[in-house]
């Protein structure tokens, strides 16, 4: 069995939009999961350092993300397809070479695990005769154990996702607008939104250029950068939204009843009635992405409020195996003890889980691409590759978070994940603006404004490219 050419697609009817608050997730996963390193360690790490220094440079890099999503999430629910399915039929050897880095940036995502169990660590103190690095390792281990057993024991692992992901959302936001309402973080909010606008002045302190991968981890992952902005498509695929409904969702492995899983797509009948129900799901992604987008850059905006008032006068570091400890900081100045206990669960829970969302992923993204480029893999289902790949994750992960520190790991991710991110625009204008309008209807055509908004995405990941490597090199 081949993979079918994009022209000799199905053509169905687009589903009827069933109302924003049926498929409302995507968004929120997306919002949740990047609260996982940008907002809380890379920014406030900057911001403790150097004070609103950078700060102008955070709403850029999350609204520029804004483009990026919608195209992505357009080729999805235009064809059912996974966005790397589109890389692969734009061009076979590109769609490898994108899989390659996409597999390499992903080797050491167990720090993010890592990163939570510093915050368990710190809070229990278990075990005790083990020492800071010891603990930290307990609690990532112990992390992955009980997010592996629930992906195993779900029904729908989307379900599941979603699920845990606006949960870990409505308490991260809430918990972060009440110690902002703190009087000592409320006089520094003049200063604060100035520092939004352009830099205040001088560095308080000298640059050091070992900052330099930091500054590109914080700026890349402002929103969800590098290789895991790609997870939207796959999370708008198990959604079923638009032409996403015909394929079919992962199960849980003992509860789940097993589903077929299509690898090629459907496309949409030219009728007026699809058009008018292709503007309502277009609306619908515009709505989501800024949703998360928006929601992620709030949050990111208050963790750097709370480092600028509460880190930065006393010169407090979030690095190596305290990256969720010093930031206890933020919920201790107004409850005290019971804060800063009540924030260190909750920089657990949104750092262990994106473990668990980021393997669910990667996960599918590999069982799907394995589908696409080698047909006899087809001879078993992606939920077989699923698992395969599932439990092959968790032991690559298991065995390289030791390897460094959380921090160290996570950068490593970042710089090859940011290769992809400087070349997803130029891939999605010719993917969405070339290749998709030959086999789709007029009104489903992006518009020139997308088309200028990637261009101006990608001049400005070239820029920091360079200047990235102008420091380093």
């Amino acid at each position: 069995m081949t993979t079918i050419h994009l022209g000799e697609l199905d053509h169905r009817p687009v589903p009827t939009f069933p109302g924003f608050w049926a498929v409302l997730g995507p968004g929120i996963i997306w919002m949740a999961l990047a609260q996982g390193s940008g907002e809380l360690i890379w920014w406030p790490y900057l911001i403790a350092k150097y004070g609103l220094t950078f700060l102008f440079l955070l709403i850029p890099a999350c609204l520029l993300q804004y483009p990026l999503t919608v195209e992505i999430g357009r080729y999805t629910l235009l064809t059912g397809e996974s966005i790397f399915h589109g890389f692969i039929r734009l061009h076979r050897g590109l769609g490898i070479f994108l899989w390659i880095l996409m597999t390499l940036s992903f080797l050491w995502f167990g720090a993010f695990a890592a990163a939570g169990g510093t915050a368990l660590a710190a809070l229990t103190n278990f075990p005790s005769e083990w020492g800071q690095r010891g603990q930290t390792l307990f609690w990532g281990y112990t992390s992955i154990a009980i997010f592996f057993m629930a992906i195993v024991l779900s029904r729908v692992i989307y379900v599941l996702i979603e699920r845990v992901m606006k949960f870990v959302a409505v308490i991260t936001v809430a918990g972060l607008v009440w110690a902002c309402l703190q009087p000592e973080v409320l006089h520094s909010i003049p200063d604060f939104l100035r520092g939004i606008i352009a830099p205040p002045g001088p560095m308080p302190r000298p640059w050091e250029d070992a900052d330099a991968t930091k500054l590109l981890t914080a700026v890349t992952f402002a929103g969800l950068g590098g290789f895991w902005i790609l997870f939207y498509s796959y999370w708008l695929r198990d959604k079923g939204a638009a032409m996403s409904v015909y394929n079919g969702r992962i199960t849980g492995l003992i509860t789940g009843n097993p589903e077929t899983v299509n690898t090629d797509g459907t496309l949409p009948h030219d009728t007026a009635e699809a058009k008018t129900r292709w503007q309502a799901w277009m609306r619908y992604l515009r709505t989501e992405s800024l949703i998360g987008i928006c929601g992620n850059l709030l949050t990111t905006l208050m963790t750097c409020l709370l480092a600028y008032a509460l880190l930065f006068p006393k010169g407090l570091l979030p690095q190596d195996y305290e990256l969720a400890v010093v930031q206890s900081r933020f919920f201790e100045v107004g409850w005290g003890a019971p804060g800063r206990i009540l924030f260190l669960l909750v920089a657990a829970a949104f750092l262990a889980d994106t473990w668990l969302v980021t393997v669910d992923a990667v996960s599918r993204m590999q069982a799907d691409i394995l589908h696409i480029l080698f047909p006899r893999a087809r001879r078993f289902s992606q939920r077989y590759w699923y698992y395969i790949f599932l439990f092959l994750l968790t032991a690559i992960t298991c065995v390289t978070m030791p390897l460094s520190t959380p921090g160290g790991l996570i950068m490593l991710s970042a710089v090859i994940g940011f290769v992809g991110t400087v070349i997803f625009p130029a891939v999605l204008y010719f993917l969405n603006h070339r290749l998709l309008p030959r086999h789709v209807p007029d009104w489903a055509r992006p518009s020139g404004t997308s088309g200028i908004l990637l261009a101006a995405c990608f001049v400005f990941y070239v820029l920091l490219a360079l200047a990235y490597a102008a420091t380093v090199l």
